[in-house]
């Protein structure tokens, strides 16, 4: 068991993140793509839902080979999203609600288009040369090494003008920066105090464990659990092109940075097992302040597996490392199409009560599914590079559903992805007065936890678990007692709270007109019930 803190909690300890997809979220100015203003608009309900702070994936001038995670300008705003009058304008709005900013960083590679990668391809002896990743070939001409891209394809792009190769993680229109060069590194905290200057809250930092790689520039082995169906990139294992020991000093710089202004925030992007993902709250806590876990996403969604991720992650959490969890996001098929949406309802239950900061990403409050898109409508480059493995993030990434008019009150016009077929029938407009909802279900859940410190700093003790339940206790110090049972099956549970002596009452059901119970000796609960009991005392 975590004790907690009686002290008033940090805004991203305590508050709720709310991750928006810019081109998705709300088009003002009639183009069919998302936009600042479009976000502005809709803080209102942002606010009333009852989220802390909110997260915008990039919106940075880009050539959008990438939907903007290949920048070509750090310091600016792409004409598609509006301007940067618009962005302070929005950061007004913001913190005028009591509410946070998050950017996106991406600082591992640039654009092509970047002036610096422009110059560093020039020449040779450009002195931006040293800024990106450049090898000479192989004695037999073949690539530096064996490594893979992420979205297909060999890491190593020939460049026919100065006879060498560039390395990118991603699309050979991501050339990565060398993160070794100390001119780099001053560059882009640069960018960081740009913004932090500009009054942004913190940053959300775009694949943190691929910054640094190997100086021997080593083959990676052979991954020997490689299956057909998996991405190309996953045939061999990335031990020696991500994760190195090295990543972990310019985290700290990055923190350093932070750490000079007031209540900023830092959040990793880290695909990694547990053990390692924990080592990126750095040495004393000087690293990123919430490495995101992305366990919920990864992990086969059954009763015994969630329980062991959970209590795995408290075992090896470092003295006062703030946990976090996440169901959802841009590049992840959305949770109801991966467990269907009565499980949903439970997993935002689980979410919400969890101890840590949790991660809500855009729709999945009103159970958006991952919509189907067109062959000739895909736009997401992995989709594309990758044709056969049905990879495309475009499906999780579709226009927010905010009522029944045209294009579901996103656009009015076609928008860039399509709408979902259900629209007209799971939206905001139609769920926010329907207390049966998953709506109505996502803003209860918000309100207890911001009414309860026992939600938001309490301890998390581990009650009780087999095929079916996961069943856990938040505690205020002090203060009141919540049980959260949980059934991750559609069939009926009992749950034995007279064998432990918990009595209470039920405050909160996945299961409309469920709450008000008493909890019982054998309490049944539904198949796909989650409860929250208010534990006497």
């Amino acid at each position: 068991m975590k004790e907690a803190s009686t002290e008033t909690p940090l805004w991203w300890k305590s508050g709720v993140i709310y991750q928006l997809y810019p081109r998705s979220f709300q088009d003002a100015n009639g183009d069919g793509i998302g936009d600042l203003r479009g976000i502005q608009q809709r803080l209102d309900y942002l606010q009333w839902l009852g989220v802390k702070a909110v997260w915008i994936s990039p919106i940075y001038p880009s050539p959008m080979a990438d939907f903007g995670y290949d920048i070509s300008n750090y310091t600016d705003v792409h004409p598609l999203f509006g301007t940067l009058a618009d962005f302070d304008g929005l950061l007004a709005d913001v913190h005028a609600r009591g509410m946070k900013l998050i950017l996106d960083l991406v600082p591992n590679h640039t654009s092509d288009q970047h002036p610096w990668f422009i110059e560093s391809r020039s020449s040779r002896q450009s002195p931006k040369r040293n800024w990106y990743l450049w090898r000479d070939a192989k004695e037999d001409g073949t690539m530096p090494n064996n490594w893979l891209a992420a979205f297909g394809g060999p890491a190593w792009e020939w460049d026919e003008a100065t006879k060498q190769y560039y390395y990118h993680a991603f699309l050979k229109e991501q050339p990565d920066l060398n993160w070794r060069n100390p001119e780099v590194q001053e560059a882009m905290l640069g960018v960081m105090k740009c913004w932090l200057d500009r009054g942004v809250d913190g940053f959300r930092v775009d694949v943190m464990w691929h910054m640094i790689k190997d100086g021997q520039w080593r083959d990676n082995p052979p991954n020997p659990d490689y299956k057909p169906h998996m991405a190309t990139y996953d045939q061999l294992l990335p031990v020696y092109s991500t994760d190195q020991p090295e990543v972990h000093d310019i985290v700290r710089r990055m923190r350093s940075l932070l750490d000079g202004y007031t209540d900023r925030v830092m959040i990793g992007e880290i695909y990694l097992p547990i053990h390692k993902l924990v080592t990126y709250y750095g040495v004393d806590n000087t690293g990123a302040h919430l490495p995101f876990n992305f366990q919920l996403i990864t992990l086969p969604w059954n009763a015994p597996s969630v329980a062991a991720a959970v209590n795995e992650y408290e075992g090896a959490l470092p003295l006062d490392g703030w946990p976090n969890w996440v169901l959802s996001n841009h590049d992840q098929p959305r949770i109801a199409s991966r467990i269907g949406s009565e499980q949903a309802r439970v997993a935002a239950m689980l979410l919400l009560t969890l101890r840590g900061t949790p991660t809500l990403y855009y729709g999945d409050e009103i159970g958006m599914r991952d919509v189907p898109v067109p062959w000739n409508q895909i736009q997401d480059p992995q989709g594309l590079q990758m044709p056969d493995k049905n990879l495309s993030r475009d499906p999780s990434r579709t226009p927010m559903q905010w009522d029944t008019m045209v294009h579901a009150g996103f656009s009015a016009v076609q928008p860039w992805l399509p709408i979902e077929r259900q629209a007209a029938q799971r939206n905001v407009s139609l769920q926010r007065n329907d207390p049966g909802s998953m709506l109505s279900l996502y803003r209860r859940l918000l309100q207890l936890r911001n009414a309860e410190r026992a939600f938001t700093v309490g301890n998390y003790t581990p009650v009780y678990g087999d095929h079916q339940l996961v069943s856990y206790i938040r505690e205020e110090v002090g203060g009141r007692r919540f049980l959260v049972v949980l059934n991750l099956t559609h069939r009926t549970a009992l749950f034995r709270a007279g064998e432990r002596g918990l009595m209470g009452t039920v405050v909160l059901s996945t299961v409309a007109g469920a709450d008000d119970r008493t909890l019982e000796a054998l309490m049944p609960l539904e198949g796909d019930e989650g409860i929250v009991v208010k534990l006497d005392s």
